[in-house]
């Protein structure tokens, strides 16, 4: 067989095991090149990303990859996935995989010595993309606790509404804390985990007694994370988010001055970013035919509700891009996850001037103050995120001439 890429360091088990392998037993066990080109591309990124004593951000360890690889190289990975990834192909490797009557044939095709080596090197490989994927699922958590988070604020009604009743039974912590679960007692205990760059941390339970002890741990992540977003997006307002906390825990009247600082934080950060001219063109361009986004002002003049705000701002301004009908989302109009954010950022926006006149000191009003403000940083969070995302991948639009 040809040589795939040349990945440096980054070596795939199974890859450099079939390469010592006849063409003729190559294609009687149907592996061929795109299958190796596809598992040792997913394993050099997987080594890639897990390689602790690389410092440098996760881009550049990917592209290191693909150093020496030449532009056929490049066109015969692409080719590869886009063949692998199609149809049932996917579904056959696994069933094949789990298959003992071919785990039997390859193994009295190969010879028994030679087959241990194969699934060994399955293993080793495995053990790698499995580390990746742990890591993977871990780095989601803080998400889950903002999405879950900002999620405190919607009705049921609300989301009814707005055709999202389903999102508030799924609840995003413990479907990451189920995932993370498996994954150690199914997956890594039965992998040579000892050939990757796995720390006792990785291959630890998060937590044996449920997930409950993690949230506020990561909640305070999502507070870090959330304030380091809106000091990138402008940077004076990130004091509005602290002097909102020393209002509460200092201030007599804490609850209406943090409320006050949230919301001038909310409509400053959304309307500097896009002002109300851009967010009309966003709404032309993108969503002409929702009644819900704009409305005439007493003077004639037509004006972008607050969704429409909070929508541009989740969406960085970028497109709305249709997406495929799913069981969330009808694939038309906003994006389910892009909705539900601005829903969350709506929703915070009323129930905080609702809060600025609480005047009574009540130890509720600052708990409702301290619930809307979690689910203000879990949504700014991820409307930052999202909207940083598409915001990439398009440019900001042109406003017509004068």
């Amino acid at each position: 067989m040809q040589g795939s890429i040349s990945v440096g360091t980054y070596q795939s088990s199974i890859a450099t095991f079939t390469r010592t392998l006849e063409p003729s037993l190559l294609a009687a066990l149907r592996i061929d090149e795109p299958v190796v080109l596809v598992v040792e591309t997913l394993v050099s990124i997987c080594k890639a990303l897990t390689n602790s004593a690389d410092t440098r951000p996760w881009p550049e360890r990917v592209e290191d990859c693909f150093t020496n690889a030449g532009d056929e190289d490049l066109r015969k990975i692409i080719i590869a996935f886009t063949e692998e990834f199609q149809g049932d192909k996917p579904n056959n490797w696994i069933e094949n995989f789990k298959s003992q009557n071919y785990k039997s044939f390859v193994e009295r095709l190969l010879g028994a010595a030679q087959y241990r080596l194969l699934i060994n090197a399955a293993k080793e490989d495995g053990a790698v993309v499995a580390l990746a994927f742990r890591r993977g699922v871990r780095a989601l958590m803080p998400f889950a606790v903002a999405w879950n988070d900002a999620l405190s604020l919607m009705t049921k009604d609300q989301l009814k509404a707005a055709n999202r009743a389903e999102v508030l039974a799924f609840n995003a912590i413990q479907t990451v804390f189920s995932i993370d679960d498996f994954l150690g007692e199914k997956v890594l205990s039965s992998l040579p985990m000892e050939v990757t760059a796995a720390t006792s941390t990785d291959l630890t339970a998060w937590a044996p007694d449920g997930p409950d002890d993690l949230v506020p741990k990561f909640r305070a992540l999502v507070t870090e994370a959330s304030a380091k977003r809106v000091e990138r997006a402008n940077s004076p307002l990130v004091r509005k988010i602290r002097g909102a906390r020393d209002a509460l825990r200092y201030s007599e009247d804490g609850v209406s001055q943090a409320a006050n600082s949230l919301i001038e934080l909310l409509d400053r950060i959304m309307r500097e970013a896009f002002p109300q001219a851009e967010v009309l063109l966003w709404v032309d361009n993108n969503l002409p035919d929702d009644p819900s986004l704009t409305y005439l002002k007493t003077d004639g003049h037509r004006a972008p509700t607050k969704r429409a705000e909070a929508l541009c701002f989740v969406y960085g301004g970028g497109p709305v891009v249709a997406g495929e009908a799913t069981a969330l989302d009808t694939g038309e109009g906003p994006s389910f996850l892009h909705d539900v954010v601005a829903l969350v950022l709506v929703s915070a926006r009323n129930k905080l001037q609702k809060l600025k006149h609480a005047d009574s000191g009540a130890q509720e009003e600052r708990e409702q103050l301290m619930m809307v403000l979690a689910a203000l940083e879990g949504a700014l969070m991820l409307g930052l995120t999202f909207g940083h995302l598409s915001a990439e991948s398009s440019t900001p639009p042109q406003l017509p001439a004068a």
